[in-house]
């Protein structure tokens, strides 16, 4: 049995001319790889820039739903580092792994064949190899070099499963899919973002978003020293598909028709064939590029199975090869084990200096297990309207690096939206019905009575009151406060003052209040220098569980608390308005 899909060289020079043969002989050694390829792009392209778009619909949850005819999220479920390091790091199953794990299988047929066929980075690479690499030569390193990078995905993959099982997951900045994905929000999406809907409500970039474009830069570049580098050398998704080829059910063989000319070794795009033509088996994808090449058809596709009658078999120790050195995989599991203990005595530190809890989505689990789980993918950022989630950037530590945050300032959260918990891959962001997300505490609007204006006596403002009545909240009400008595012992008359409040109960921290503030007292009417009232998170003012109703929650916490809740107000910071002052 034969599972050669290559094109020989005298067919495909028939089939597809010269048109092929000038965008490169791998598009006629391998034609189906390539469409393979292009479809497993489009498909990445689609869901994220079609499917994840918010837009189109003012009910936001009705218009994903439509659309969503596969998950959003697929391709970050195909990852199998993902899932596992998460899985980890959490100490609970992950739904996504039963995804990876049916990935791995298909990979024991086609030995890593995500890598070769399906990865949308490494067709990307691809891309930018085909376009610049073979024009740039100046960093090319020789091919006959080798170095201490050749096994760097194996240090990487120790140090990211040793930092898991410590609690700390690193994961999503190495991967290849979250690297994609988050390239991709934080370069194409604003571009997308601006041309179809105005580049004002583009958020401006914080230094974390301009490091995520680095490293997703440095990925492309790192073609210019070898073709496909970073598949080849530094991803450690990559890594875990290689340590499955050892239970490969197939396998490339090179019979005794080779003549010795080379081109296999030359073409080859993951450096899995050695000097003397055997295979490395663990680096091969079995891509067929080199069947498609061989003059001499010397080379097929078989089970691994099949008994060798004459040639080569696959081998690891043929010329070049490289053993994965031990001391390197200890040294890199002590790095990962140094970054774990490092997070996890500084995260405190961080996110105390930076002014205190960070405001999560609706449905996000707990915050340690939170930390657990979210894979700086991105995703939630895409699907989210309005730019109400952003990334977290540095002033909260690494380990919260790239998670989303609600920024209530750019935006509120939109009632009839449900959108992040849905693509949310890992369960970081629970997928919760719009009744259900509705019921769920982001956090606690505080009003600050020194600046807001109907407090300072100055304005008979309400838009918080208007803005959460109209969102159906009716979380803030106006009450009487400052009313004086005459002689009799009756308010007198022209006395006393209506002032919002907000009632805890009721509250679930969307920040719409927030965002009309911000939108009409600081930028248009420029009376305040922030927003009078915002949602601030912590112990009490939100929910954050992993697992059960939050109506059910919502209706035990309102039986326990009082008729009344106390006003949610902070004492400020003692500025007031230029006209109050």
């Amino acid at each position: 049995m034969r599972l050669n899909w290559f094109q020989p060289p005298a067919r495909g020079a028939r089939r597809f001319g010269r048109a092929m043969h000038r965008l490169g002989p791998t598009f006629v050694a391998s034609p189906v790889r390539r469409i393979v390829q292009a479809i497993a792009l489009l498909l990445f392209c689609g869901l994220f820039f079609w499917m994840c778009w918010p837009y189109g619909d003012a009910d936001y949850a009705a218009a994903m739903q439509r659309r969503e005819k596969i998950p959003a999220e697929s391709f970050l479920m195909l990852d199998p580092l993902l899932s596992l390091s998460t899985a980890v790091a959490a100490q609970a199953w992950i739904w996504a792994l039963a995804w990876g794990g049916s990935m791995l299988a298909v990979c024991l047929l086609i030995p890593r064949g995500f890598c070769g066929y399906l990865c949308p980075l490494g067709t990307i690479i691809d891309l930018v190899d085909w376009s610049l690499g073979q024009r740039i030569s100046r960093f090319r390193i020789p091919p006959q070099r080798t170095g201490w990078w050749i096994h760097l995905k194996y240090y990487l993959l120790a140090a990211t499963l040793v930092a898991s099982t410590m609690g700390v997951l690193v994961s999503g900045f190495v991967a290849a899919i979250p690297v994609v994905t988050r390239g991709l929000q934080f370069t194409l999406a604003p571009l997308q973002l601006g041309l179809f809907k105005g580049f004002y409500l583009v958020p401006p970039m914080n230094a974390g978003q301009w490091l995520s474009i680095a490293m997703f830069v440095l990925v492309l570049a790192l073609g210019l020293l070898r073709r496909r580098f970073w598949c080849r050398y530094v991803c450690p998704t990559g890594a875990i598909f290689s340590i499955a080829n050892w239970l490969r059910l197939s396998q490339r063989r090179v019979t005794a028709d080779c003549t010795g000319c080379g081109k296999c070794v030359r073409i080859c795009p993951f450096d899995a064939i050695n000097a003397d033509y055997s295979t490395r088996p663990n680096e091969c994808t079995f891509c067929q590029t080199c069947g498609g090449v061989c003059p001499a058809g010397a080379i097929e596709f078989v089970p691994r199975w099949e008994p060798l009658r004459s040639g080569l078999a696959e081998t690891d120790v043929g010329a070049g090869a490289i053993r994965v050195s031990r001391r390197g995989v200890l040294a890199a599991a002590a790095g990962g084990a140094g970054l774990a203990l490092g997070v996890n005595r500084l995260l405190p530190a961080a996110a105390l200096s930076a002014g205190g809890p960070i405001v999560r989505p609706p449905g996000s689990v707990p915050e340690e297990q939170f930390l657990q789980l979210c894979i700086r993918c991105g995703e939630c950022f895409k699907a989210c309207p309005n730019n109400v989630l952003q990334p977290v950037g540095l002033e909260h530590g690494l380990d919260a690096l790239w998670t989303p945050k609600v920024v209530a300032d750019w935006s509120g959260c939109e009632q009839s939206c449900n959108n992040c918990g849905q693509v949310c891959p890992t369960g970081a962001i629970r997928p919760l019905p719009i009744a259900e997300k509705r019921a769920a505490r982001m956090g606690l609007a505080v009003i600050d009575q020194q600046t807001c204006l109907p407090y300072a006596g100055s304005s008979d403002c309400r838009m918080c009151v208007d803005e959460c009545v109209s969102a159906g909240y009716n979380a803030i009400e106006f009450r009487m406060v400052g009313v004086e008595l005459d002689g009799e012992g009756l308010p007198a008359e022209g006395s006393g003052r209506q002032v919002p409040v907000v009632l805890a109960e009721a509250c679930i921290g969307c920040g719409l209040c927030q965002t009309r503030c911000r939108a009409i007292n600081v930028k248009q009417e420029k009376l305040l220098r922030r927003s009078a009232i915002v949602v601030v998170a912590g112990e009490g003012k939100e929910d954050r569980i992993a697992a059960g109703s939050y109506l059910q929650l919502r209706q035990q916490r309102n039986r326990l608390s009082p008729a009344s809740a106390p006003p949610t107000t902070a004492p400020g910071d003692g500025y007031l308005p230029d006209f109050v002052r």
